[in-house]
């Protein structure tokens, strides 16, 4: 696999290797020592966590999944250096517990990336769900996660 050619080809080089399963073209989108937050917190520091993590996720959570990627920001950080932002739509969840079709996720990634000899290479991703109609999240009484909004006052259940 070729590296990207340029910082905004990150997020589709990313989704091309989500769609065709193959986590070894998705880890080598990274450094070696690079780090990677998903969605709910878990935190990989190198290329070959990232590479098993995703390599499981795609193997059980997201065997039949699309990613697709929308809009696209790249800001230049430095000479080599840039953060690109994308949002992502991913369709086809595995079903879990009692969701027996999760719906579409939409999510916004944050790819830390410098220019190398082979082409752009991610030091660092950070994946984070779009909840709509929330600001934050809280706590209840029993310890689940919520989404709240607290113009609304709304609290989800």
């Amino acid at each position: 696999m070729s590296l990207p050619a340029n910082p905004d080809a990150i997020p589709q080089a990313f989704a091309d290797a989500w769609n065709a399963r193959d986590p070894d073209a998705l880890a080598a989108l990274f450094d070696e020592d690079a780090t990677f937050v998903n969605v709910v917190g878990l935190w990989w520091h190198d290329r070959s966590s990232i590479r098993e993590a995703h390599a499981y996720g795609l193997r059980e959570l997201f065997s039949e999944s699309t990613l697709r990627v929308g809009r696209r920001v790249v800001k230049d950080l430095a000479p080599g250096v840039a953060l690109v932002q994308a949002r992502m739509r991913l369709d086809g969840q595995t079903a879990v517990g009692g969701v027996r079709q999760p719906g579409v996720r939409h999510t916004v990634f944050s790819f830390v990336a410098r220019e190398t000899a082979a082409g752009w290479r991610c030091a660092s991703a950070h994946n984070t769900d779009v909840v709509a109609g929330a600001e934050t999240h809280v706590r209840d009484a029993e310890g689940r996660l919520l989404d709240a909004d607290y113009r609304s006052g709304r609290v989800s259940s």
